[in-house]
């Protein structure tokens, strides 16, 4: 069999994994090779890259090299080298860590917002078929839906919101099953839309009365829409109504007059001024910057019954998630996502929320390029924040042992190993600070009980 990275080649290059291009940066954002698309072919590739790798470090003086492999001959080449190094070995190394899924068939929900980008486009761009998986992606109308499906193994994993998978865990609002988080999928990306007939009242100390829609109970939206109101000195409970409404919904609701307002994902809030049915009041990254919304996760049955799969998922994911982030990559994003079968929205709606230019509603065009990003880390903090406000709207009654419950369920020790070893580098944790108030997770009683709006 030919080497694939062609190392008896005088013109050959070691730039990338599979050999096409001058870096590894390069190769991952171009259209995976076809000779990649199965766990047998994978193989191949790393036996091909040991043995390229051993011919160049001992030859790395090209005109020497193609001399010696000249007067000498492939064979006669191959077992010098085989007599100095253990390449027998070294291949064998190097394929310990390509995987064997347990299922290669898998299903994956996802709902057709911009927090799913890195699930979804790790689909198109070949990620799963890198890693020996073959994912059908479906998609799903409601978080209930996707809830109910994961726990009855109709999808194997899937796009979450992140507290979701604390709520399934804590078995809150329906049955209880452990549910893990793997990875954060996007960071900001939401925004509070209010209908057109407010562009004049913007004060939300005025709102008394007023009704908006989040998409689920336990959501960044519904914790971050309570804490903005009630740090403005209204009761979400008694002041507001809050009704549970799909994104799709939210829209027609608004232009309705049902609601006055909603705090949604992208892109339902740019195709709400797309629409001319309402106006960017505040983007989420205003009220946290830096705050998570959605995850990728699974049953951790799932997780123990199928390491293989869920690992091979887990790396496609993790790797979309660092290119996701990438700006030079956010246009080509709007192209992937906006079809049919993914979300079916208009390419410059997606593209605004992307990149951050773009139109309010009222007739500015505001530049916040940090307004949708992503960033896989499922640190612990973040889970403990969002059991606090599980604990101040009355969700989760009783005592919670924050950090225990975040372990068993935010996969951070994972995470790091994972990116480590598929060299990607992350930033260190951040601090969080919501509305100017400092949150510290070593204290969060403290900082529950500081509030004077809760229940």
């Amino acid at each position: 069999m030919t080497n694939i990275f062609r190392p008896f080649d005088t013109d050959s290059s070691l730039g990338c994994r599979c050999g096409r291009h001058h870096s590894q940066q390069a190769c991952d954002m171009a259209t995976p090779d076809t000779r990649f698309g199965d766990a047998s072919q994978i193989e191949q590739a790393s036996t091909d890259f040991v043995e390229a790798a051993a011919i160049k470090a001992l030859f790395p003086h090209e005109p020497t090299r193609r001399a010696f492999l000249a007067s000498v001959g492939k064979s006669t080449a191959m077992a010098a080298i085989g007599s100095i190094l253990p390449l027998g070995l070294l291949q064998e190394a190097a394929a310990m860590d390509k995987l064997v899924p347990e299922k290669k068939d898998l299903t994956i929900g996802f709902i057709p917002i911009i927090c799913s980008t890195p699930l979804i486009m790790a689909d198109p761009l070949g990620y799963y078929a890198e890693q020996g998986i073959n994912a059908k992606l479906v998609k799903r109308a409601g978080w209930a839906l996707v809830r109910d499906q994961v726990m009855s193994r109709q999808l194997d994993a899937s796009h979450f919101l992140a507290p979701m998978p604390l709520a399934m865990t804590l078995g809150l609002g329906s049955a209880k099953q452990d549910t893990q988080v793997a990875c954060i999928q996007n960071i900001n990306g939401q925004a509070l839309v209010m209908a057109l007939k407010h562009k004049d009242n913007r004060n939300p100390a005025n709102w008394r009365g007023m009704t908006f829609a989040i998409p689920f109970e336990h959501s960044m939206h519904n914790y971050l829409l309570r804490y903005f109101l009630a740090e403005h000195g209204l009761d979400p409970d008694k002041d507001v109504k809050l009704r549970l409404t799909t994104p799709p919904d939210m829209i027609a609701n608004l232009r309705a007059g049902n609601i006055d307002g909603f705090f949604g994902p992208e892109p339902f809030n740019q195709r709400a001024v797309w629409d001319k049915a309402g106006y960017i009041h505040t983007l989420s990254r205003d009220i946290w910057n830096g705050h998570p919304c959605c995850s990728f996760g699974t049953s951790a049955a799932f997780i123990r019954q199928n390491p293989n799969s869920f690992l091979a998922m887990y790396r496609a994911i993790l790797k979309a998630n660092v290119m996701a982030n990438k700006p030079e990559m956010k246009k080509q994003l709007s192209k992937i996502l906006s079809p049919a079968n993914y979300l079916n929205q208009p390419e410059l709606v997606i593209r605004q929320s992307l990149t951050g230019r773009f139109a309010d509603g009222i007739g500015k065009v505001q530049d916040v390029p940090d307004r949708t990003g992503f960033d896989a880390m499922p640190w612990h903090s973040l889970a403990i924040w969002m059991m606090t406000q599980m604990k101040r709207w009355g969700y989760l009654k009783g005592n919670v042992n924050y950090q225990t419950l975040a372990n068993q369920v935010f996969m951070l020790t994972d995470a790091k190993k994972q990116m480590a070893n598929m060299g990607y580098t992350f930033a260190n944790e951040k601090s969080i600070t919501v509305m100017g108030k400092r949150f510290d997770p070593s204290r969060p009683d403290d900082y529950l009980n500081s509030f004077k709006i809760k229940r």
